[in-house]
């Protein structure tokens, strides 16, 4: 996933696009159930959220245009160096926590012993690469993921390459230069799906570049959305974006036409809900609940993961009937975002605010000598 802070957003007394903060906790929480389905249920026709996975390219898109908006006008001024930075401080918190919870979760799981095959040396190169978002997939166990221990830091992987372009080159890019790229962009991401089947690739060894297309498409666009002014006046509101939202994850899966159908959604679809968002005005009654959707949605989404291993191979050993799974995958679900939460509150917030303070301290310092 990728994310940007809602913080972020408000800059210079510009306005501040609420609701697509709390589409991205919407997004998140559909990723996380979507994770669950796909274990039990191979059959991706069968799943009622067949393409919640399409989640990731919606944040790319979102964060496309929240980076656009945010640094457009000062990442000159700020440099590469305090561009990272800042990024740093967003990012790479949630990284160790969830590489953390992984390397836990890898040690104390109930239903396998993985750590007895791969001994210290090897899980301690999975958790430094881990936290480092260095792929490493070395585990035929997991499907060869790029992450053995948190499988969505792919995502931040990408996130991570796509903001050092935008800090080197892309924000110095004219929107009539943008085009083309874009157009670039969109033909590799027809050309996974129609080589691959889907576009759902990007976090294994195996389909590594199609992560490329993916972020390379849905940044550029969200990039390309902010720069052209595309916000699209509106009063769909926090429920009426959050149906629009809904309506391609419940896109049912179609073997045929499933190659086509995914990129269209990602080219077409999603940077039209992101210039509706933008434009959508958010209800009074509604700021608790999208604030706290927002606060969540990078937490869950870098947290679920470790679970969802344990998850896994509680349902090899177990065999559990679906009467059994149809508790425990909500109390699962709910349990997760209720971790999300306080992980939120008390650790990512506090250990960003801590970060940012000393960053400006040792600013002040330095325009003080």
């Amino acid at each position: 996933m990728t994310n940007s802070s809602a913080g972020s957003m408000t800059l210079n007394n510009k306005p501040h696009f609420e609701i697509l903060d709390g589409l991205r906790g919407l997004a998140a929480l559909v990723v996380v159930i979507f994770h669950f389905m796909e274990i039990i249920v191979p059959d991706f026709s069968r799943i009622w959220v067949a393409h919640g996975f399409l989640a990731v390219d919606f944040f790319f898109c979102l964060s496309g245009f929240v980076i656009a908006y945010a640094y457009d006008t000062r990442i000159a001024g700020m440099g590469l160096l305090g561009f990272i930075k800042v990024r740093l401080i967003r990012l790479q918190p949630l990284v160790v926590i969830g590489s953390i919870l992984g390397l836990l979760t890898f040690l104390f799981d109930p239903f396998t012993n993985l750590y007895s095959t791969y001994g210290f040396k090897e899980t301690a190169i999975l958790f430094i690469t881990s936290v480092l978002l260095i792929p490493y997939p070395v585990m035929p166990e997991r499907y060869f993921n790029l992450f053995s221990l948190n499988a969505p830091s792919w995502s931040l992987f990408w996130e991570y390459v796509a903001n050092f372009v935008y800090a080197t080159v892309l924000f110095k890019v004219t929107r009539t230069l943008l085009a083309p790229l874009l157009v670039l962009a969109a033909a590799g991401l027809f050309y996974v799906g129609w080589s691959s089947g889907n576009i759902l690739g990007g976090w294994s060894g195996g389909t590594f570049l199609d992560g490329l297309a993916r972020i390379s498409f849905s940044f550029l666009m969200g990039m390309f959305i902010y720069r052209s002014n595309w916000i699209i006046k509106n009063k769909l509101g926090l429920l009426g974006m959050s149906v629009l939202l809904m309506l391609a994850f419940l896109t049912p899966y179609n073997d045929q036409w499933n190659w086509l159908i995914e990129p269209l959604l990602v080219v077409f679809y999603f940077p039209l809900l992101v210039a509706l968002g933008a434009g959508a005005s958010l209800s009074s009654n509604h700021h608790k609940i999208n604030k706290l959707s927002g606060d969540i949605s990078y937490p869950l989404y870098m947290t679920h993961y470790p679970f969802l291993f344990v998850f896994a191979n509680y349902v090899v050993a177990e065999q559990p009937s679906m009467t059994e799974l149809s508790w425990v995958i909500p109390i699962s679900v709910i349990l997760l975002v209720c971790l999300a939460y306080l992980v939120a509150k008390f650790l990512d917030l506090p250990i960003r605010r801590y970060l940012t303070a000393k960053l400006k301290t040792s600013k002040s310092n330095r325009n003080t000598h």
